[in-house]
């Protein structure tokens, strides 16, 4: 298996593939836009676009923006005049004037402090000259964000659609995530294998994407791999997300900038158990949802069968996929087959942990500490599995089931293997 560094992709350069589908976005791949710094009129930091891009030009690496900052464009706002420097102290000083005004709880503030110095670490190291720019526009739009949501919370229905205006929260994540990947480290492998996704999607196919789960970055870096080569994908996935990246105040807003299906998580069902049958209940009305969704046809639905991210080993600290939940798995199956359109079902394998590690253990309270990295990722998709291939061998339905969740779990060591190489 070989797979092609994304510095190749990233710069202009790319596989030869036939031109877009018709159905296809016309919006080109999503790259974080140039911005000047401003402050609102109602205190908080801003940014406003300002220039177009410069391009690298000759395909030596990925776009980068010109000199300044990044991010989506804003109004109401009135021009800052200073350095990074006092930018920087000015960002801190604000989040602890909203935590002295009980605008945000002193949990959010501290771990929004705590955030803003890990990110810019992390963005740091990437070599860009304009990094700092970047991180401290980046951060001061999430610091916008999180503010406006604790004095106006957000309530995800059972089924989200991605926010793109008037604020373009798909953008916001896009460009949280970018200065934190290593694209010259990067890599895709079977890229030929999503273009045959995106056919079967033009058809009115379905497809799902059996997957590992490593971050809570995962789908903007699913995106940024495949924003140059198959863009339509990365803005049209459906991510089946747990409740934790629905309720945690520093994940709201990434989480609002995707498609989701909402749902509780099986590890921490039991959490609470006053809490159990309300989450059941809200689970049910979820694969209503995604029923609906299917039988309309032309959806790709991203899913994490093992119902939460990989761990290292605690003996050996090596990474390997979590265990598949058999149930999870054959239930994705059975809505595919009901939705009476034809589906289809790949193996995706995920390397990005190194990105955003997650805790340890698992934990039950939300707000967990972010340590975050520079680093390179990969992706990659295996064949499509079918069902009939797996289970010829045997009719006990109980059997068929295991021999389909091992097959899967199967097929995605491996690859992930080789992407930890």
């Amino acid at each position: 298996m070989h797979a092609p560094p994304l510095v190749a992709l990233a710069g202009g350069a790319r596989p030869a593939s036939p031109s877009p589908p018709p159905w296809a976005s016309s919006r080109g791949a999503i790259l974080a836009a140039p911005a000047r710094l401003l402050r609102s009129r109602r205190g908080a930091l801003r940014l406003e676009a300002k220039a177009a891009w410069r391009a690298a030009g000759g395909g030596r690496g990925p776009q980068v923006p010109s000199k300044d900052a990044v991010l989506a464009s804003y109004m109401g706002a009135e021009e800052v005049v200073g350095s990074s420097q006092l930018l920087h102290e000015e960002l801190i000083l604000q989040i602890r004037k909203e935590l002295e005004n009980g605008k945000l709880p002193a949990d959010v503030a501290s771990s929004l402090e705590e955030l803003y110095y890990n990110y810019k670490n992390a963005v740091l190291q990437n070599g860009d000259p304009n990094a700092y720019d970047i991180m401290l526009s980046n951060m001061m739009a999430l610091f916008d964000r999180v503010l406006l949501d604790v004095q106006n919370p957000f309530t995800f229905p059972p089924y989200h659609k991605a926010i793109r205006e008037p604020f373009d929260y798909y953008v916001f994540g896009q460009n949280y995530i970018r200065p934190l990947t290593d694209f010259r480290n990067s890599y895709v492998g079977n890229i030929s294998l999503f273009n045959d996704m995106e056919e079967k999607l033009r058809q009115g196919h379905n497809v799902v994407l059996m997957s590992n789960h490593q971050t809570e970055a995962d789908p903007a870096v699913i995106a940024l791999l495949l924003e140059k080569t198959n863009p339509w994908i990365s803005e049209n996935i459906v991510y089946v997300a747990g409740d934790r990246v629905l309720t945690d105040p520093l994940c709201k807003p990434f989480s609002m900038g995707r498609n989701l299906i909402c749902v509780y998580s099986k590890k921490h069902m039991n959490d609470y158990p006053e809490l159990i049958e309300m989450k059941r209940r809200s689970n049910t009305r979820s694969l209503k949802e995604m029923a609906l969704l299917l039988r309309g046809g032309s959806q790709i639905i991203w899913i994490a069968p093992s119902g939460g991210r990989d761990r290292p080993d605690p003996s050996t600290r090596e990474w390997y996929p979590a265990p598949f939940d058999a149930s999870s798995v054959d239930n994705m199956r059975r809505l595919l087959e009901h939705s009476g359109v034809p589906g289809h079902i790949y193996p995706l394998s995920l390397l990005c942990y190194k990105v955003m590690p997650p805790p340890q253990q698992v934990e039950k309270e939300i707000g967990e500490r972010r340590m975050i990295s520079f680093h390179g990722v990969g992706l990659s998709a295996a064949e499509e599995i079918k069902y009939g291939d797996i289970t010829a061998r045997t009719k006990n339905v109980d059997e068929a089931i295991c021999w389909q969740e091992s097959t899967f779990q199967n097929l995605l060591v491996p690859v992930n293997s080789w992407l930890y190489l």
